[in-house]
């Protein structure tokens, strides 16, 4: 049971696609604290410093010792996805930064949560592209999972979380549904119980969604945008600072 918890990453550990009506974002770091909180039925201590748009590159070079400075008990790490969506992956050079991140977090003490991130690709242009890509490289990454220390919560091979309604309008985020779901996966593997009014058995016991479709409307809203930002070397992050710099209090 962990009483400290940080997180980085990129979007995936952000929220975003979790909007709460005040217009933050909470996702399944966020639910994941509370969960421990109520477990452990006292207030923990919980930091996320993620950033959206964030290469692994950037999330182990602003991010990794930041969050060992704060000495939790347990780091959740994922990253790689925005590498996945570039033109050009240099898989072997990510894999290796991952792996060197995780020993980094270990040698320190710290209990590793390795996540993969979920797999959106059935509903991307080009998704079997991004596929193959982010399946090589959790091959690549999976052996550390053996390794003491080390948690690794497989969200990319959740063949249930790939159901469309667990993503948000531009299909490349998880929505609220989905960010329970990668919740309840982190929160079973260290085991600790889920908690039943999150629904999330409920969602996945029902029918699948329909079949997603992609109409010129969702090229124009979200496809154009996100190449124009890629051509112009702009990032959805920019400027953006992590929005739980510290170890705050998470009540139960």
């Amino acid at each position: 049971m962990f009483h400290s918890y940080a997180a980085i990453g990129d979007s995936f550990t952000e929220g975003v696609g979790d909007e709460l009506p005040d217009g933050s974002v909470r996702g399944w770091a966020d639910l994941v604290a509370m969960g421990l909180a109520r477990a452990a039925r006292e207030p923990i201590v919980y930091a996320n410093l993620a950033i959206r748009g964030r290469k692994l590159g950037p999330i182990v070079e602003e991010q990794l010792e930041a969050a060992i400075a704060l000495r939790p008990e347990v780091i959740s790490f994922n990253g790689g996805g925005n590498d996945m969506l570039r033109p050009r992956m240099p898989e072997e050079r990510v894999a290796e930064r991952f792996r060197s991140a995780v020993h980094r977090i270990r040698d320190e003490g710290i209990h590793v949560l390795m996540l993969s991130g979920a797999n959106p690709t059935e509903h991307l242009p080009l998704g079997t592209v991004f596929d193959a890509r982010g399946a090589r490289l959790t091959a690549k990454l999976v052996d550390l999972a053996s390794l003491d220390g080390v948690t690794f919560v497989d969200n990319f091979n959740d063949r249930g979380l790939r159901d469309i309604r667990y993503w948000s309008a531009d299909k490349l985020h998880l929505n609220s549904l989905g960010h329970a779901r990668v919740a309840s996966n982190v929160l079973t593997a260290i085991g600790v119980p889920v908690p039943p009014e999150w629904g999330v058995e409920e969602v996945a016991a029902a029918p699948p969604g329909p079949r997603s479709r992609n109409t010129a409307a969702y090229y124009r809203e979200f496809v154009l945008p996100w190449i124009g930002r890629r051509l112009t070397g702009r990032s959805s992050g920019d400027g953006r600072t992590a929005k739980r710099a510290t170890l705050e209090p998470v009540e139960p």
